[in-house]
C-alpha cells in the first residue's frame, strides 16, 4: 500500500510517499543526496529492495520545489545539513506518531550528503532511530554528531570512490555506536556499474532486517 505522506515543517509542506507492506517488520525514511528529490531512481531501486523485506519506506522531498529550484542554480542549501537534518527529524517524528507505523522500528538511509543529515537526525532522536545506512555518502559533514551516533551504521562506498571512501573511513572511526564499512568493488559515487547497485539493496536490506 503506497499512500501520499506529507512532511510539514512550520510553514513548510514537503511531498512524500509512504509504502507499507501488509506485514511490515519496520520503517525506512531515505534522505537523498544534493540535486535529488524522492524520485531518485537509486533510491526508488533500493527502497523496492527493501519493501519485497517486508520493511515500509518512506521517500519525500527534503526541498520544496522553489528551494530545489533555487538550489539547482546556487548550490546554497545542498550542504545546509541542519536544514535538511532537521527536517528528516520532524518526518521521523510524525512517523513516529503515524497510525500506520508507530509500532515499527524505524531505520534511516541517506545518500550523499543526505547521508549526513541522516546521521544527525539520528544523533537527535536516539530513542527512535534504531539503525542507519549510508550510500556513497558524506557522513564526515554530520560533524560533531558524529560522536552521538548509537545506533548501528552500515557505510557503503565504491571501491573507485577513492575520495568519498577516505572520508568515511574517518568518520567511522568517530561514531560512538557499531559501524561496519563496506567496498563495492569497481563500484564508483553513483554505483552506475552493473550489479553495483543490486550490491547496495542487499546490504541495506540485511543490515535493517537484522537491527529492526
Amino acid at each position: 500500500m503506497t499512500v501520499p505522506f506529507g512532511v510539514a515543517t512550520g510553514t513548510t509542506a514537503l511531498s512524500g510517499e509512504l509504502t507499507v507492506p501488509a506485514d511490515a517488520r519496520g520503517v525506512v525514511a531515505f534522505a537523498h543526496g544534493s540535486g535529488s528529490s524522492r524520485r531518485s531512481p537509486r533510491n526508488v531501486a533500493v527502497a523496492r529492495s527493501l519493501q519485497d523485506q517486508r520493511l515500509a519506506t518512506l521517500l519525500f522531498d527534503l526541498l520544496t520545489a522553489e528551494e530545489g529550484s533555487r538550489d539547482a542554480a546556487t548550490g546554497e542549501l545542498r550542504f545546509d545539513i541542519g536544514l535538511l537534518a532537521g527536517r528528516l527529524v520532524t518526518a521521523v517524528d510524525q512517523l513516529h506518531g503515524a497510525a500506520t507505523t508507530r509500532t515499527l522500528p524505524l531505520g534511516l538511509f541517506g545518500a550523499s550528503t543526505g547521508a549526513a543529515a541522516a546521521l544527525v537526525a539520528a544523533a537527535r532522536r536516539p530513542e527512535l532511530v534504531k539503525a542507519v545506512v549510508s550510500r556513497g555518502g558524506r557522513p564526515d559533514l554530520a560533524g560533531a554528531a558524529l560522536t552521538d551516533v548509537e545506533c548501528p551504521t552500515l557505510l557503503i562506498v565504491g571501491g573507485q570512490d577513492s575520495q568519498v571512501l577516505r572520508l568515511n573511513e574517518q568518520a567511522a572511526r568517530r561514531l560512538a555506536g557499531p559501524c561496519e564499512l563496506e567496498v563495492v568493488p569497481g563500484a564508483t559515487h553513483l554505483f552506475e556499474e552493473p550489479g553495483a547497485l543490486e550490491q547496495v539493496s542487499d546490504l541495506a536490506a540485511a543490515w535493517f532486517t537484522h537491527h529492526l
